[in-house]
Protein backbone atom coordinates (compact mmCIF):
# COMPACT_ATOMS: atom_id res chain seq x y z
CA UNK A 1 0.00 0.00 0.00
CA UNK A 2 1.38 3.41 -0.95
CA UNK A 3 2.47 5.69 1.87
CA UNK A 4 2.73 8.81 -0.27
CA UNK A 5 0.56 10.61 2.29
CA UNK A 6 3.70 10.77 4.44
CA UNK A 7 5.79 12.51 1.80
CA UNK A 8 3.09 14.97 0.75
CA UNK A 9 2.96 16.82 4.07
CA UNK A 10 4.15 20.43 3.73
CA UNK A 11 5.74 22.32 6.63
CA UNK A 12 6.06 26.03 7.27
CA UNK A 13 8.43 28.02 9.43
CA UNK A 14 5.96 30.87 10.02
CA UNK A 15 2.16 31.08 10.30
CA UNK A 16 0.30 31.38 7.01
CA UNK A 17 -1.98 34.10 8.38
CA UNK A 18 -5.10 32.05 7.65
CA UNK A 19 -5.96 31.99 11.33
CA UNK A 20 -6.50 35.74 11.60
CA UNK A 21 -10.00 36.74 12.68
CA UNK A 22 -10.98 33.08 12.99
CA UNK A 23 -11.37 30.74 15.94
CA UNK A 24 -7.69 29.85 16.11
CA UNK A 25 -6.59 26.68 17.92
CA UNK A 26 -2.87 26.00 18.41
CA UNK A 27 -1.81 22.41 19.04
CA UNK A 28 1.75 21.93 20.27
CA UNK A 29 2.97 18.46 19.35
CA UNK A 30 2.47 16.42 16.17
CA UNK A 31 2.55 13.09 17.91
CA UNK A 32 -0.44 10.79 17.84
CA UNK A 33 -2.36 12.73 20.53
CA UNK A 34 -1.96 16.13 18.84
CA UNK A 35 -2.74 14.66 15.43
CA UNK A 36 -5.89 12.88 16.65
CA UNK A 37 -7.02 16.12 18.27
CA UNK A 38 -6.59 17.97 14.98
CA UNK A 39 -8.29 15.18 13.02
CA UNK A 40 -11.38 15.06 15.23
CA UNK A 41 -11.57 18.84 15.30
CA UNK A 42 -11.83 18.92 11.51
CA UNK A 43 -14.51 16.19 11.63
CA UNK A 44 -16.59 17.90 14.32
CA UNK A 45 -19.92 19.26 13.03
CA UNK A 46 -19.22 22.66 14.63
CA UNK A 47 -15.88 23.05 12.83
CA UNK A 48 -15.88 25.09 9.63
CA UNK A 49 -12.75 26.09 7.67
CA UNK A 50 -14.33 29.46 6.97
CA UNK A 51 -14.49 30.27 10.69
CA UNK A 52 -11.93 27.96 12.32
CA UNK A 53 -8.21 27.38 11.88
CA UNK A 54 -5.69 24.99 13.44
CA UNK A 55 -1.95 25.49 13.77
CA UNK A 56 0.07 22.38 14.65
CA UNK A 57 3.54 23.17 15.97
CA UNK A 58 6.10 20.35 16.04
CA UNK A 59 9.74 20.75 17.06
CA UNK A 60 11.39 18.35 14.61
CA UNK A 61 9.17 15.79 12.86
CA UNK A 62 5.74 14.16 12.92
CA UNK A 63 5.61 11.09 15.17
CA UNK A 64 9.27 11.57 16.03
CA UNK A 65 8.91 10.21 19.56
CA UNK A 66 6.88 7.34 20.99
CA UNK A 67 4.16 7.95 18.39
CA UNK A 68 6.51 6.58 15.75
CA UNK A 69 8.51 4.13 17.82
CA UNK A 70 5.91 2.41 20.02
CA UNK A 71 4.63 -1.10 19.45
CA UNK A 72 1.07 -0.12 18.58
CA UNK A 73 -0.75 -2.60 20.81
CA UNK A 74 -4.46 -1.94 21.32
CA UNK A 75 -6.44 -3.57 24.12
CA UNK A 76 -9.94 -3.18 25.49
CA UNK A 77 -8.56 -3.95 28.98
CA UNK A 78 -6.07 -1.07 29.00
CA UNK A 79 -6.33 1.94 31.31
CA UNK A 80 -7.99 4.28 32.08
CA UNK A 81 -11.33 2.62 31.56
CA UNK A 82 -13.02 6.02 31.24
CA UNK A 83 -11.79 6.28 27.65
CA UNK A 84 -10.50 2.83 26.64
CA UNK A 85 -13.80 1.33 25.36
CA UNK A 86 -14.44 4.44 23.26
CA UNK A 87 -10.93 4.46 21.86
CA UNK A 88 -10.88 0.74 21.04
CA UNK A 89 -14.12 1.18 19.10
CA UNK A 90 -12.87 4.29 17.30
CA UNK A 91 -9.77 2.42 16.14
CA UNK A 92 -12.02 -0.13 14.46
CA UNK A 93 -14.25 2.56 12.95
CA UNK A 94 -11.28 4.44 11.53
CA UNK A 95 -9.93 1.24 10.02
CA UNK A 96 -13.31 0.44 8.48
CA UNK A 97 -13.59 3.94 7.00
CA UNK A 98 -10.08 4.29 5.59
CA UNK A 99 -8.99 0.68 4.93
CA UNK A 100 -6.69 0.69 7.92
CA UNK A 101 -5.79 -2.95 7.33
CA UNK A 102 -3.81 -1.93 4.26
CA UNK A 103 -2.95 1.70 5.05
CA UNK A 104 -1.61 1.47 8.61
CA UNK A 105 -1.57 -2.30 9.20
CA UNK A 106 -4.54 -2.43 11.54
CA UNK A 107 -5.49 -5.95 12.52
CA UNK A 108 -6.88 -7.95 15.41
CA UNK A 109 -4.47 -10.36 17.06
CA UNK A 110 -4.00 -12.72 19.99
CA UNK A 111 -2.07 -11.66 23.08
CA UNK A 112 -0.34 -14.08 25.43
CA UNK A 113 2.06 -13.99 28.34
CA UNK A 114 4.67 -16.70 28.65
CA UNK A 115 7.50 -17.76 30.93
CA UNK A 116 10.60 -19.37 29.45
CA UNK A 117 13.86 -20.68 30.87
CA UNK A 118 16.98 -19.60 28.98
CA UNK A 119 19.33 -20.18 31.89
CA UNK A 120 20.85 -23.35 30.47
CA UNK A 121 21.59 -21.54 27.20
CA UNK A 122 24.06 -19.11 28.78
CA UNK A 123 27.43 -19.34 27.09
CA UNK A 124 25.99 -21.07 24.02
CA UNK A 125 24.51 -19.72 20.84
CA UNK A 126 21.75 -22.32 20.65
CA UNK A 127 21.14 -21.23 17.08
CA UNK A 128 20.47 -17.74 18.39
CA UNK A 129 22.52 -16.08 15.70
CA UNK A 130 23.47 -13.40 18.20
CA UNK A 131 27.09 -14.17 18.90
CA UNK A 132 27.89 -10.47 18.49
CA UNK A 133 26.17 -9.81 21.80
CA UNK A 134 28.57 -10.83 24.56
CA UNK A 135 27.79 -12.57 27.80
CA UNK A 136 27.78 -9.15 29.45
CA UNK A 137 24.14 -8.93 28.36
CA UNK A 138 23.16 -10.84 31.45
CA UNK A 139 24.83 -8.45 33.84
CA UNK A 140 23.65 -5.50 31.78
CA UNK A 141 20.10 -6.73 32.08
CA UNK A 142 20.41 -7.01 35.84
CA UNK A 143 21.91 -3.56 36.25
CA UNK A 144 19.45 -1.81 33.95
CA UNK A 145 16.58 -3.45 35.78
CA UNK A 146 17.91 -2.15 39.06
CA UNK A 147 18.22 1.36 37.71
CA UNK A 148 14.70 1.49 36.40
CA UNK A 149 13.23 -0.15 39.48
CA UNK A 150 14.98 2.27 41.78
CA UNK A 151 13.81 5.26 39.77
CA UNK A 152 10.22 4.15 39.16
CA UNK A 153 9.55 1.56 41.82
CA UNK A 154 9.15 -1.18 39.25
CA UNK A 155 9.77 -3.97 41.77
CA UNK A 156 6.22 -5.28 41.61
CA UNK A 157 5.15 -8.91 41.55
CA UNK A 158 4.85 -10.65 38.22
CA UNK A 159 1.49 -12.11 37.16
CA UNK A 160 0.51 -15.37 38.77
CA UNK A 161 -0.43 -17.84 36.06
CA UNK A 162 -2.56 -20.93 36.28
CA UNK A 163 -0.24 -23.85 35.60
CA UNK A 164 -1.22 -27.17 34.07
CA UNK A 165 -4.76 -26.14 33.23
CA UNK A 166 -6.98 -28.93 32.07
CA UNK A 167 -10.33 -29.02 30.35
CA UNK A 168 -12.75 -26.97 32.39
CA UNK A 169 -10.06 -24.67 33.79
CA UNK A 170 -9.72 -21.14 32.52
CA UNK A 171 -6.35 -20.16 31.12
CA UNK A 172 -7.11 -16.46 30.99
CA UNK A 173 -5.65 -13.25 32.33
CA UNK A 174 -3.05 -13.77 35.01
CA UNK A 175 -4.21 -13.56 38.61
CA UNK A 176 -2.43 -12.09 41.59
CA UNK A 177 -1.71 -14.27 44.55
CA UNK A 178 -2.73 -11.80 47.25
CA UNK A 179 -0.94 -13.64 50.03
CA UNK A 180 2.33 -13.73 48.08
CA UNK A 181 2.20 -10.25 46.57
CA UNK A 182 5.63 -9.36 47.89
CA UNK A 183 7.29 -12.75 47.56
CA UNK A 184 9.29 -11.94 44.44
CA UNK A 185 10.83 -8.78 45.85
CA UNK A 186 14.58 -9.02 45.67
CA UNK A 187 14.68 -12.21 43.59
CA UNK A 188 15.87 -10.45 40.45
CA UNK A 189 12.53 -10.30 38.66
CA UNK A 190 11.71 -7.06 36.93
CA UNK A 191 8.33 -5.89 35.75
CA UNK A 192 9.72 -4.66 32.51
CA UNK A 193 6.94 -5.08 30.01
CA UNK A 194 4.83 -1.97 29.70
CA UNK A 195 1.37 -3.32 28.97
CA UNK A 196 0.84 -6.14 31.46
CA UNK A 197 -1.62 -5.77 34.29
CA UNK A 198 1.15 -5.66 36.88
CA UNK A 199 3.14 -3.05 35.06
CA UNK A 200 0.19 -0.67 34.92
CA UNK A 201 0.81 -0.07 38.61
CA UNK A 202 4.54 0.30 38.12
CA UNK A 203 4.01 3.09 35.64
CA UNK A 204 1.59 4.83 37.98
CA UNK A 205 4.36 5.02 40.60
CA UNK A 206 1.93 4.66 43.43
CA UNK A 207 -1.43 3.36 44.45
CA UNK A 208 -4.69 4.82 43.32
CA UNK A 209 -7.72 4.79 45.56
CA UNK A 210 -9.55 3.40 42.55
CA UNK A 211 -6.78 0.97 41.55
CA UNK A 212 -8.20 -1.96 43.45
CA UNK A 213 -11.65 -1.45 42.00
CA UNK A 214 -10.23 -0.96 38.53
CA UNK A 215 -8.06 -4.06 38.80
CA UNK A 216 -11.00 -6.13 40.00
CA UNK A 217 -13.18 -4.79 37.18
CA UNK A 218 -10.44 -5.52 34.65
CA UNK A 219 -9.91 -9.05 35.94
CA UNK A 220 -13.64 -9.67 36.09
CA UNK A 221 -13.98 -8.50 32.50
CA UNK A 222 -11.10 -10.73 31.51
CA UNK A 223 -12.44 -13.78 33.34
CA UNK A 224 -15.94 -13.28 31.96
CA UNK A 225 -15.14 -12.09 28.46
CA UNK A 226 -11.72 -13.44 27.52
CA UNK A 227 -10.73 -16.45 29.54
CA UNK A 228 -14.14 -18.07 29.19
CA UNK A 229 -13.64 -18.13 25.42
CA UNK A 230 -10.37 -19.96 25.74
CA UNK A 231 -11.31 -23.12 27.54
CA UNK A 232 -9.79 -25.99 25.61
CA UNK A 233 -12.21 -27.04 22.90
CA UNK A 234 -14.12 -23.75 22.77
CA UNK A 235 -13.94 -20.97 20.20
CA UNK A 236 -12.00 -17.75 20.57
CA UNK A 237 -13.53 -15.06 18.38
CA UNK A 238 -11.60 -14.79 15.14
CA UNK A 239 -9.22 -17.63 16.03
CA UNK A 240 -9.19 -21.35 15.26
CA UNK A 241 -10.77 -23.73 17.74
CA UNK A 242 -8.18 -24.34 20.44
CA UNK A 243 -8.88 -28.02 20.91
CA UNK A 244 -6.46 -30.21 22.80
CA UNK A 245 -5.55 -31.98 19.55
CA UNK A 246 -5.03 -28.69 17.74
CA UNK A 247 -2.92 -27.13 20.48
CA UNK A 248 -0.77 -30.21 20.96
CA UNK A 249 -0.31 -31.22 17.35
CA UNK A 250 3.17 -31.28 15.83
CA UNK A 251 3.61 -28.77 13.03
CA UNK A 252 6.52 -29.50 10.66
CA UNK A 253 7.22 -25.75 10.56
CA UNK A 254 7.07 -25.41 14.35
CA UNK A 255 10.05 -23.47 15.72
CA UNK A 256 11.74 -26.07 17.90
CA UNK A 257 8.84 -28.52 18.04
CA UNK A 258 11.20 -31.42 17.70
CA UNK A 259 13.32 -30.30 20.65
CA UNK A 260 11.00 -31.04 23.53
CA UNK A 261 7.46 -31.32 24.80
CA UNK A 262 7.13 -27.69 25.83
CA UNK A 263 4.91 -26.29 28.56
CA UNK A 264 2.40 -28.30 30.57
CA UNK A 265 -0.36 -26.41 28.77
CA UNK A 266 0.39 -26.62 25.01
CA UNK A 267 0.78 -23.34 23.17
CA UNK A 268 -1.75 -22.45 20.45
CA UNK A 269 -1.04 -24.47 17.33
CA UNK A 270 -0.50 -21.44 15.11
CA UNK A 271 2.13 -19.92 17.42
CA UNK A 272 4.85 -21.64 15.43
CA UNK A 273 7.68 -19.14 15.78
CA UNK A 274 8.47 -19.77 19.46
CA UNK A 275 10.66 -22.62 20.71
CA UNK A 276 8.07 -24.48 22.71
CA UNK A 277 10.55 -26.62 24.63
CA UNK A 278 11.82 -23.46 26.37
CA UNK A 279 8.36 -22.33 27.52
CA UNK A 280 7.50 -23.31 31.10
CA UNK A 281 4.08 -21.70 31.40
CA UNK A 282 1.79 -19.35 29.53
CA UNK A 283 -1.57 -17.67 29.77
CA UNK A 284 -3.86 -15.71 27.51
CA UNK A 285 -4.22 -11.94 27.85
CA UNK A 286 -6.80 -11.53 25.11
CA UNK A 287 -8.11 -12.81 21.82
CA UNK A 288 -9.04 -10.95 18.67
CA UNK A 289 -12.16 -9.69 20.39
CA UNK A 290 -10.11 -7.61 22.83
CA UNK A 291 -6.67 -6.93 21.34
CA UNK A 292 -5.46 -5.43 18.07
CA UNK A 293 -2.54 -3.46 16.66
CA UNK A 294 -1.61 -0.59 14.38
CA UNK A 295 1.64 0.67 12.89
CA UNK A 296 1.81 3.94 14.90
CA UNK A 297 4.02 5.87 12.47
CA UNK A 298 1.75 5.15 9.50
CA UNK A 299 -1.41 5.72 11.53
CA UNK A 300 -0.28 9.13 12.81
CA UNK A 301 0.80 10.36 9.39
CA UNK A 302 -2.40 9.20 7.70
CA UNK A 303 -4.72 10.92 10.15
CA UNK A 304 -2.64 14.09 9.88
CA UNK A 305 -2.97 13.99 6.09
CA UNK A 306 -6.76 13.72 6.44
CA UNK A 307 -6.83 16.70 8.82
CA UNK A 308 -4.71 18.76 6.40
CA UNK A 309 -7.15 17.94 3.60
CA UNK A 310 -9.67 20.18 5.35
CA UNK A 311 -7.64 23.20 4.23
CA UNK A 312 -7.79 24.60 7.75
CA UNK A 313 -4.51 23.27 9.18
CA UNK A 314 -1.01 24.81 9.19
CA UNK A 315 1.95 22.54 9.95
CA UNK A 316 4.86 24.45 11.45
CA UNK A 317 8.27 23.13 12.45
CA UNK A 318 9.30 25.03 15.53
CA UNK A 319 10.30 24.54 19.16
CA UNK A 320 7.93 26.25 21.60
CA UNK A 321 9.66 28.31 24.27
CA UNK A 322 6.94 30.41 25.90
CA UNK A 323 3.22 30.59 26.58
CA UNK A 324 1.53 33.98 26.26
CA UNK A 325 -1.29 35.28 28.44
CA UNK A 326 -3.60 38.24 27.89
CA UNK A 327 -4.49 40.95 30.41
CA UNK A 328 -7.21 38.74 31.90
CA UNK A 329 -4.71 35.94 32.55
CA UNK A 330 -6.07 33.64 29.82
CA UNK A 331 -3.78 31.86 27.40
CA UNK A 332 -3.65 33.62 24.03
CA UNK A 333 -0.75 31.98 22.23
CA UNK A 334 2.84 30.78 22.20
CA UNK A 335 6.31 31.73 21.02
CA UNK A 336 8.60 29.35 19.17
CA UNK A 337 11.89 29.14 17.32
CA UNK A 338 11.61 27.74 13.78
CA UNK A 339 13.37 24.40 13.30
CA UNK A 340 13.17 23.79 9.60
CA UNK A 341 15.71 21.05 8.81
CA UNK A 342 19.24 22.34 9.39
CA UNK A 343 18.12 25.14 11.70
CA UNK A 344 18.56 23.57 15.15
CA UNK A 345 17.10 25.80 17.89
CA UNK A 346 20.20 25.75 20.08
CA UNK A 347 22.00 27.70 17.34
CA UNK A 348 19.17 30.11 16.70
CA UNK A 349 19.29 33.63 18.00
CA UNK A 350 16.60 35.33 20.07
CA UNK A 351 15.68 37.45 17.07
CA UNK A 352 14.33 34.35 15.31
CA UNK A 353 11.58 33.82 17.86
CA UNK A 354 8.11 33.84 16.30
CA UNK A 355 5.00 34.79 18.26
CA UNK A 356 1.44 33.58 17.81
CA UNK A 357 -0.82 35.70 20.01
CA UNK A 358 -4.21 35.42 18.32
CA UNK A 359 -5.14 31.95 19.59
CA UNK A 360 -8.39 31.34 21.42
CA UNK A 361 -7.14 27.99 22.70
CA UNK A 362 -3.76 26.28 23.06
CA UNK A 363 -3.42 22.51 23.46
CA UNK A 364 -0.17 21.06 24.81
CA UNK A 365 0.12 17.53 23.46
CA UNK A 366 3.85 17.31 24.03
CA UNK A 367 4.13 13.97 25.80
CA UNK A 368 7.01 13.99 28.30
CA UNK A 369 8.07 17.43 27.05
CA UNK A 370 4.94 19.01 28.55
CA UNK A 371 6.71 19.76 31.83
CA UNK A 372 9.44 21.62 29.91
CA UNK A 373 6.87 24.37 29.32
CA UNK A 374 4.70 23.84 32.42
CA UNK A 375 7.23 23.15 35.20
CA UNK A 376 4.56 22.28 37.76
CA UNK A 377 3.08 19.60 35.50
CA UNK A 378 3.90 16.16 37.04
CA UNK A 379 4.78 14.41 33.78
CA UNK A 380 8.21 12.94 33.16
CA UNK A 381 9.84 10.68 30.61
CA UNK A 382 10.67 6.97 30.82
CA UNK A 383 13.10 5.92 28.10
CA UNK A 384 12.31 2.69 26.27
CA UNK A 385 14.51 0.93 23.73
CA UNK A 386 13.11 -1.19 20.92
CA UNK A 387 14.13 -2.98 17.74
CA UNK A 388 12.36 -4.29 14.70
CA UNK A 389 13.40 -7.63 13.22
CA UNK A 390 12.78 -9.09 9.79
CA UNK A 391 11.99 -12.78 10.41
CA UNK A 392 13.76 -15.36 8.30
CA UNK A 393 10.37 -16.57 7.03
CA UNK A 394 9.28 -13.05 6.09
CA UNK A 395 6.17 -13.14 8.27
CA UNK A 396 5.04 -14.87 11.46
CA UNK A 397 1.61 -15.53 12.95
CA UNK A 398 -0.13 -12.49 14.51
CA UNK A 399 0.65 -12.59 18.22
CA UNK A 400 1.60 -10.06 20.86
CA UNK A 401 3.75 -11.84 23.42
CA UNK A 402 4.71 -10.63 26.89
CA UNK A 403 7.62 -12.65 28.19
CA UNK A 404 9.41 -13.39 31.41
CA UNK A 405 12.70 -15.02 30.50
CA UNK A 406 14.85 -16.60 33.16
CA UNK A 407 18.41 -15.85 32.05
CA UNK A 408 20.40 -16.80 35.13
CA UNK A 409 19.93 -17.72 38.77
CA UNK A 410 17.34 -15.22 40.07
CA UNK A 411 17.78 -13.00 37.00
CA UNK A 412 14.96 -12.31 34.58
CA UNK A 413 14.48 -10.32 31.40
CA UNK A 414 11.04 -9.43 30.09
CA UNK A 415 10.82 -8.11 26.53
CA UNK A 416 7.56 -7.70 24.62
CA UNK A 417 7.24 -9.02 21.08
CA UNK A 418 4.61 -7.83 18.60
CA UNK A 419 4.33 -9.61 15.27
CA UNK A 420 3.55 -7.10 12.55
CA UNK A 421 2.69 -7.93 8.96
CA UNK A 422 6.28 -7.86 7.74
CA UNK A 423 8.42 -7.55 10.89
CA UNK A 424 8.51 -8.26 14.61
CA UNK A 425 8.69 -5.35 17.03
CA UNK A 426 10.54 -5.99 20.31
CA UNK A 427 10.75 -3.58 23.24
CA UNK A 428 12.36 -3.73 26.66
CA UNK A 429 11.97 -2.15 30.04
CA UNK A 430 12.26 1.57 30.69
CA UNK A 431 15.09 3.47 32.29
CA UNK A 432 15.74 6.95 33.65
CA UNK A 433 19.50 6.93 33.16
CA UNK A 434 19.49 9.92 30.80
CA UNK A 435 17.49 13.12 31.21
CA UNK A 436 14.87 14.00 28.65
CA UNK A 437 16.62 15.76 25.74
CA UNK A 438 15.42 18.96 24.09
CA UNK A 439 13.80 17.21 21.11
CA UNK A 440 12.86 13.71 20.03
CA UNK A 441 15.69 13.71 17.50
CA UNK A 442 18.20 14.00 20.34
CA UNK A 443 17.10 10.84 22.16
CA UNK A 444 20.17 8.74 22.94
CA UNK A 445 19.97 5.19 21.61
CA UNK A 446 22.19 2.73 23.48
CA UNK A 447 23.16 0.04 20.97
CA UNK A 448 23.96 -2.44 23.72
CA UNK A 449 20.38 -2.27 25.02
CA UNK A 450 19.04 -2.98 21.54
CA UNK A 451 21.48 -5.83 21.02
CA UNK A 452 20.48 -7.20 24.41
CA UNK A 453 16.87 -7.40 23.22
CA UNK A 454 17.90 -9.31 20.12
CA UNK A 455 20.23 -11.56 22.08
CA UNK A 456 17.44 -12.95 24.23
CA UNK A 457 14.45 -13.03 21.88
CA UNK A 458 16.60 -14.75 19.25
CA UNK A 459 17.20 -17.57 21.75
CA UNK A 460 13.44 -17.99 21.90
CA UNK A 461 12.86 -18.11 18.15
CA UNK A 462 14.76 -19.42 15.13
CA UNK A 463 12.65 -17.17 12.93
CA UNK A 464 14.18 -14.21 14.73
CA UNK A 465 17.71 -15.55 15.20
CA UNK A 466 17.94 -16.32 11.48
CA UNK A 467 16.42 -12.96 10.63
CA UNK A 468 18.07 -9.55 10.94
CA UNK A 469 17.58 -6.30 12.82
CA UNK A 470 15.94 -3.55 10.79
CA UNK A 471 15.94 -0.71 13.34
CA UNK A 472 17.46 0.14 16.70
CA UNK A 473 15.61 2.97 18.42
CA UNK A 474 14.55 4.60 21.68
CA UNK A 475 11.80 6.94 22.80
CA UNK A 476 10.40 8.43 25.99
CA UNK A 477 7.01 7.47 27.41
CA UNK A 478 5.09 10.29 29.14
CA UNK A 479 4.58 9.08 32.71
CA UNK A 480 2.33 10.83 35.22
CA UNK A 481 4.03 11.16 38.60
CA UNK A 482 0.85 11.25 40.68
CA UNK A 483 0.21 8.53 43.30
CA UNK A 484 -3.56 8.98 43.07
CA UNK A 485 -3.95 8.78 39.30
CA UNK A 486 -2.94 6.49 36.48
CA UNK A 487 -3.27 9.30 33.95
CA UNK A 488 -3.51 10.68 31.38
CA UNK A 489 -4.31 14.36 31.90
CA UNK A 490 -6.94 15.48 29.41
CA UNK A 491 -8.72 18.81 29.46
CA UNK A 492 -8.47 22.48 30.34
CA UNK A 493 -6.01 23.54 33.00
CA UNK A 494 -6.68 26.13 35.70
CA UNK A 495 -5.66 28.75 33.10
CA UNK A 496 -8.44 29.72 30.71
CA UNK A 497 -7.74 28.68 27.14
CA UNK A 498 -4.81 26.40 28.03
CA UNK A 499 -5.38 22.66 27.61
CA UNK A 500 -3.25 19.58 28.23
CA UNK A 501 -3.52 16.14 26.63
CA UNK A 502 -0.57 14.11 27.87
CA UNK A 503 0.64 11.52 30.38
CA UNK A 504 -0.69 8.47 28.51
CA UNK A 505 2.30 6.30 29.55
CA UNK A 506 2.31 3.06 27.54
CA UNK A 507 -1.23 3.47 26.22
CA UNK A 508 -0.91 6.58 24.06
CA UNK A 509 -1.48 4.75 20.79
CA UNK A 510 -4.41 2.85 22.27
CA UNK A 511 -6.12 5.94 23.71
CA UNK A 512 -5.31 8.53 21.06
CA UNK A 513 -8.61 8.45 19.10
CA UNK A 514 -10.73 8.84 22.24
CA UNK A 515 -8.44 11.59 23.52
CA UNK A 516 -8.69 13.43 20.21
CA UNK A 517 -12.46 13.12 20.02
CA UNK A 518 -12.91 14.30 23.60
CA UNK A 519 -10.52 17.21 23.10
CA UNK A 520 -12.50 18.29 20.02
CA UNK A 521 -15.69 18.31 22.10
CA UNK A 522 -14.02 20.32 24.87
CA UNK A 523 -12.58 22.87 22.45
CA UNK A 524 -15.71 23.38 20.35
CA UNK A 525 -18.57 22.57 22.74
CA UNK A 526 -17.04 23.34 26.11
CA UNK A 527 -17.63 19.87 27.56
CA UNK A 528 -16.74 16.25 26.97
CA UNK A 529 -19.77 14.33 25.78
CA UNK A 530 -18.34 10.99 24.70
CA UNK A 531 -16.89 9.99 28.08
CA UNK A 532 -16.68 11.09 31.70
CA UNK A 533 -13.15 12.44 32.09
CA UNK A 534 -13.63 14.35 35.36
CA UNK A 535 -10.90 12.27 37.02
CA UNK A 536 -8.45 13.18 34.24
CA UNK A 537 -8.84 16.94 34.76
CA UNK A 538 -5.36 18.58 34.66
CA UNK A 539 -6.51 21.22 37.12
CA UNK A 540 -6.67 18.59 39.85
CA UNK A 541 -2.96 17.87 39.73
CA UNK A 542 -0.92 21.01 38.98
CA UNK A 543 -0.94 24.77 38.61
CA UNK A 544 -0.52 25.80 34.97
CA UNK A 545 0.01 29.45 35.89
CA UNK A 546 3.47 28.58 37.22
CA UNK A 547 5.87 29.26 34.36
CA UNK A 548 9.59 29.88 34.13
Amino acid sequence: MSTDFIDKLTFLSHPSGKGQEKHHIVIVGAGIIGVCTAYYLTKHPDFHPSTHHITILESKRVAGGASGKAGGLLASWAFPQQIVPLSFRLHQELSDEYDGENVWDYRRLTTVSLEADLEHLNGSNDDSGSSSCSSSCSSSCSSSSSSSQKAYDLAVPTPRKKSGATSGESNGLSDYDAEAEGDDEGDGRSSSFFHSDTNLKSLNMGSNSNDKTLKNETNDRANDGIAAKQLIGEHMIGNPVLTADYMGSVNPFDDGAEEGSGPAVPLPGDLTWIKKHLVKDWSSLGGTDSTAQVHPYKFTHFLLSKAVESGAVDLILGKVNQIHFNDEGACCGISYVPTIEGDFPSNAGHEKTVKITDAQQVVLAMGPWTSKILPDCPISGLRAHSITIKPSTGTVSPYAIFTELKIDNNKYFSPEMYARKDEVYVCGEGDTLVDLPETSDAVEVVREKCDELYHYVSKLSKNLSNGHILKRQACYLPVLNVPTSSGPLVGETNVDGLYVASGHSCWGINNAPATGKIMAELLLEGEAKSADISALNPGLYFDASIVD
